[in-house]
């Protein structure tokens, strides 16, 4: 087959799957995790059951792609936050607030779904790449003498994710910059 053709189709596969990740998304979050069915998801997404059964076996396979996607965003963002300009110091503040704001984001959702969701292997690396992103720019930031050099950057960056899961609970942006100050603060060299 042409080389266009199969761009053609693969492009249509991928707006096909994707239609179908955020309207079980859309779902989940208005009717909850139990209330979702596939017949429901092949309307939203515009396609039929059996093209939905095609791409996915059932709901909750469908969940956890999307929440793929979504902790794969959410560590571009973050990496994107961690190679930009200025001292370690700087771009670590941006990577601690933009990460509160996610936590902040996440705590909003459906407690149901959010405990379905996030005892994945998926999390478990994502957690992980997040750590060393930490680890590095703090290691990065101690090396210029920005950041505390006093504590192991391991126990820093584990610090930084404890301190900030509070985000989950923020009741306002206000909260969540506190939260983020007082986390930053405790990263300060002394």
């Amino acid at each position: 087959m042409p080389k266009l053709w199969n761009e053609t189709i693969d492009a249509h596969r991928r707006e096909v799957r994707d239609a179908i990740l955020d309207a079980t998304a859309a779902l989940a979050f208005e009717q909850g995790l139990r209330g979702v069915t596939m017949s429901q998801i092949a309307t939203r997404a515009g396609i039929g059951r059996a093209t939905l059964y095609k791409y996915f076996p059932d709901v909750e396979t469908i969940l956890r792609t999307w929440h793929a996607r979504r902790i794969e965003a959410h560590l571009g963002e973050l990496v994107k936050v961690r190679d930009g300009e200025g001292a370690a110091s700087g771009r670590l503040d941006a990577v601690l607030a933009a990460y509160a704001h996610i936590t902040r984001q996440t705590g909003s959702h459906d407690r149901e779904l959010v405990k379905f969701l996030h005892p994945d292997e998926h999390i478990v690396a994502a957690l992980e790449q997040l750590r060393d992103l930490l680890r590095q720019l703090i290691e990065e930031g101690a090396a210029t003498g920005e950041l505390r050099a006093d504590v192991p950057s391991d126990e820093l960056a584990a610090y930084c994710l404890h301190a900030l899961s509070a985000a989950a609970d923020a009741t306002s942006e206000a909260a969540v910059r506190r939260l983020v100050s007082v986390t930053a603060a405790g990263l300060r060299a002394v």
